[in-house]
């Protein structure tokens, strides 16, 4: 029998003809596929952040440096809670291989609670910077500083609602092999994000400070 079926919209209707397949195809590793250019489109957003601010990182206009407002203890230990969260997340991963609904669910509610600790870290760092007046409208530097890490806190906060909905799926409905997908793609989230943040605490906050 033909893959594809024929129908008319009326009888005798020759002039509405319509032709599709009797099953839709779904090629296999599409979804991972599609996942990886979207991440490649991530990489040109931040690509474009990181020029931004190095056209931009020293543009001052008078007011403070990285030197003086960056607390490069506060970033280290931030930068800890995320590298710990890629850890947790492949030990995750690793209980995913074995089927062990409950230990994938313990490991992923360990990652999401140092994700919540960087974003509160992060959160305070914008807060205090603020109330010392160095603003995004401040100076050029200041700008690119905020799009640049708030445009990374964004994503992670995406990532960790998404680690929620999918905690819910896995308790509701096991390690089938959708949510397995669903994982591997917000494995690769996760780790990408890991390795952004190691570009910005090298690339503004090291540089800055030094």
């Amino acid at each position: 029998m033909s893959d594809l079926a024929y129908a008319t919209g009326t009888a005798g209707d020759t002039t509405d003809r319509a032709y599709h397949l009797a099953e839709e195809p779904h090629p296999e590793n599409g979804t991972s596929l599609g996942f990886w250019l979207y991440l490649m489109s991530d990489c040109l957003i931040f690509a474009a952040l990181f020029a931004t601010y190095g056209v931009l990182g020293r543009s001052y206009a008078g007011g403070p440096s990285g030197a003086e407002l960056f607390d490069l203890k506060l970033v280290a230990i931030n930068t800890g809670f995320l590298l710990l969260s890629s850890i947790t997340f492949g030990f995750a991963m690793l209980q995913k291989q074995q089927n062990k609904v409950g230990g994938t669910l313990g490991w992923l509610a360990i990652t999401g609670v140092f994700g919540l600790c960087f974003l509160g870290v992060e959160l305070y760092e914008f807060h205090h910077l603020i109330h010392e007046g160095a603003t995004p409208q401040s100076s050029a530097f200041l700008s690119a500083f905020f799009a640049l890490v708030g445009t990374h806190g964004l994503h992670v906060t995406f990532g960790s609602i998404w680690l929620v909905v999918l905690m819910i799926q896995i308790s509701k409905r096991g390690l089938i092999h959708e949510n397995k997908r669903r994982l591997m793609c917000l494995s690769m989230f996760w780790h990408f994000l890991d390795v952004v943040w190691i570009g910005v605490f090298t690339f503004v906050y090291l540089m800055g400070v030094l």
